[in-house]
């Protein structure tokens, strides 16, 4: 397996450089058992994204209007998708949601750091449980870790599976406004995310569009180096 290391400033950046880069490292293959079963995704096998600044805005893609192509992101999304990463809110359907699995945890946390202090690596968040693996869909995301260092919250976060052209922007901006929410109920400043995965990818229904985001000529495993620059 390869890992990849991708240091960012903010949310944006993040994201074009883990499509730019999984355009021209990224693997191939087809889709056995999970969404869209049959077609391919273009995936890292192992990728860790530091962001040193996530709170700066805009949180979402930056998409230059000439290229004609839609935010992967629509404006307000990030809001509207909030409560299901913080509250219990159920919609008929769904199996689950996060903040099911979150929100009694997001105020222990930071009832945790409050009181007992900031040297701790008990403030773990985990997502899902080992009933889980049953579901048609199990979650992606998988636990948030947390650290308070020289006065800031920094979250490190780890996905199982992650839909880069949309999840990673969308799940990432809800998760850095988490964040900045518990770091004001702690009374912290607002610091990095650190995330990981063995499963960032783009579906081939959105190569096109990558390719023309990144200027990126030909996202395929199988073809190195041909990114524009």
């Amino acid at each position: 397996m390869k890992l990849e290391f991708i240091e960012a400033r903010d949310l944006p950046d993040a994201w074009f450089q883990c499509v730019y880069s999984l355009l021209e490292v990224g693997r191939d293959y087809v889709i056995d058992r999970g969404s869209y079963e049959g077609q391919k995704r273009l995936e890292f096998d192992y990728v860790t994204v530091h962001i040193k600044y996530p709170g700066v805005r805009p949180l979402l893609p930056e998409i230059p209007p000439a290229l004609g192509i839609p935010n992967p992101v629509a404006e307000g999304y990030i809001e509207e998708y909030l409560p299901y990463l913080m509250t219990s809110t159920r919609q008929p359907g769904e199996d689950y949601t996060y903040g099911e699995y979150l929100e009694k945890q997001i105020e222990e946390v930071i009832r945790m750091y409050k009181e007992d202090g900031y040297g701790t690596n008990q403030a773990y968040m985990t997502v899902g449980e080992p009933n889980a693996i049953f579901l048609k869909d199990p979650p992606c995301l998988r636990g948030i870790d947390t650290r308070i260092q020289e006065g800031k919250l920094h979250f490190a976060v780890y996905f199982r599976s992650w839909d880069l052209w949309n999840g990673f922007p969308a799940n990432l901006g809800a998760i850095q406004l988490l964040k900045e929410y518990m770091a004001s109920g702690i009374g912290v400043e607002d610091g990095e995310i650190i995330a990981a995965t063995k499963g960032l990818h783009l579906y081939d229904y959105v190569w096109e569009l990558a390719k023309l985001r990144t200027l990126c000529e030909n996202p395929s495993a199988l073809s190195k180096g041909e990114c524009l620059t």
